[in-house]
């Protein structure tokens, strides 16, 4: 049975919706991820006693859990009249208090300020499916409603792919209005079933659009992304940075994807930023060895590079990279340079830092929960003292710095950080007089 509409334009047509659930009876059909998947986020940002409404409901069991769990008063609508009648009979023994009405969202009948949340997920996404004028013109209807109905401090939150189109439209037209715009990116969203549906991952993330008070003449405009889902939200500076920020954890879904279904992707390198900052923090690439025969034990396996120790051939190039993969002897080696200007404090929080995320690299076919062995040099982070940086009118910033060679000996190096994996000048400082940073 094909219930995919013959163009995408079908997703804003009241007949089709109402053939789609004929079709499709009472099984229920999910936007994006289940209750479990999602009820991190919606917890974060709906109060049980909150009044809520649900926009596009379609016949998802998300209203139905959430009211099971405590989040009794919901209003559900749809432009189905058929689906609101199959919902109505489901619940209407089991969730008394939960309504479902037959109602356009861009013409809702509601009074104003008469909801705390807006719930809306996939139905922005099935509505703005181009840019022409007719369709932006119906966003722009159904998002001033939401603004109407909602009380000032309320929030709109929608589950979307963050596709570009559809960021832009609604970030813009919200920090517009003065509202709080936050992305937040949802932790174990249905990024596999995408994957297998369409060749590629797309991750899915919440918009929490929050409505403050106008204030005239005020141009204060807030932007922020939490891309962890108990993480703290980082402020940009403008819907611009926010976009990019959005592609770039787009793009890393993607990387990963092809991580997880190919054995080889050829040289792959890639930045962990930190949370807080928005600064690079470890540098990964990727490395795989197509001549390692394959065993248990060896799939995947993490190399920490030593600090300072990233400039030599063995770490810094990708032919050594390889020499280094092969000799340690796994299918895949991932590589992780530390940062300078970032503080670590042992190899025991780097590797409970990195766990999470370096599995998200991991070779297909490794089997569940193998344990993933972090390498280095003699067990050691390495040292790394920065002595003075500046800016040269010629060479740009560069930076002297203190290290620890192969052979604990220290080395005063100059690097110009325009070409930082190179070392422009180095000298060994003697062993008895290091500390006052005098030089052979």
């Amino acid at each position: 049975m094909n219930l995919l509409p013959k163009s995408s334009k079908e997703f804003g047509s009241v007949d089709y919706w109402e053939k789609f659930f004929q079709q499709r009876g009472k099984k229920a059909f999910e936007w994006y991820g289940t209750y479990l998947e999602l009820c991190g986020v919606l917890h974060k940002y709906i109060k049980p006693r909150e009044k809520v409404l649900v926009i596009g409901c379609g016949n998802s069991e998300l209203s139905e859990q959430l009211y099971d769990v405590g989040y009794q008063d919901i209003v559900n609508i749809d432009i189905s009249e058929v689906v609101i009648k199959q919902m109505k009979e489901c619940n209407a023994t089991r969730r008394p208090q939960m309504r479902f009405l037959k109602m356009d969202m861009t013409q809702m009948e509601f009074p104003d300020a008469s909801f705390q949340v807006v719930l809306d997920k996939g139905t922005l996404d099935a509505v703005l499916t181009d840019e022409e004028e007719k369709t932006l013109q119906q966003v722009d209807r159904m998002l001033a409603e939401v603004g109407r109905v909602l009380q000032v401090g309320g929030r709109y939150l929608c589950i979307s792919l963050a596709q570009a189109h559809i960021l832009k439209k609604a970030v813009g037209h919200f920090s517009r209005e003065g509202w709080m715009v936050r992305v937040h990116q949802v932790a174990n969203s249905q990024d596999q079933v995408l994957e297998a549906e369409s060749q590629f991952s797309l991750p899915v993330f919440a918009f929490i659009m929050t409505k403050f008070r106008p204030v005239p003449g005020s141009a204060l405009q807030i932007f922020e992304l939490c891309a962890q889902e108990q993480g703290k939200p980082m402020r940009l500076e403008s819907a611009e940075r926010l976009a990019e920020a959005v592609q770039e954890r787009q793009q890393y879904a993607w990387l990963c994807s092809q991580l997880r279904r190919k054995a080889r992707l050829g040289s792959v390198s890639l930045d962990l930023c930190d949370g807080d900052t928005g600064e690079p923090r470890y540098t990964l690439h990727v490395v795989d060895s197509p001549t390692v025969k394959p065993s248990r034990d060896n799939h995947f396996a993490i190399f920490i590079i030593p600090q300072g120790r990233e400039t030599e051939w063995l770490f810094g190039m990708d032919e050594g990279r390889k020499q280094l993969a092969a000799s340690a002897g796994f299918r895949r080696l991932i590589t992780v340079a530390l940062h300078r200007g970032q503080q670590y404090e042992s190899m025991d929080h780097i590797q409970a830092e990195l766990s999470a995320r370096v599995m998200e690299l991991a070779p297909a076919g490794m089997p569940a929960q193998q344990q993933v062995p972090f390498l280095s040099v003699g067990g050691d982070i390495g040292v790394r003292t920065i002595q003075h940086q500046d800016c040269s009118p010629l060479s740009g910033d560069y930076v002297i710095e203190d290290v620890q060679g192969d052979d604990k000996r220290f080395f005063r190096r100059l690097i110009f950080l325009s070409n930082r994996n190179v070392v422009q000048s180095e000298a060994r400082l003697l062993k008895d007089v290091s500390h006052r940073g005098e030089v052979s």
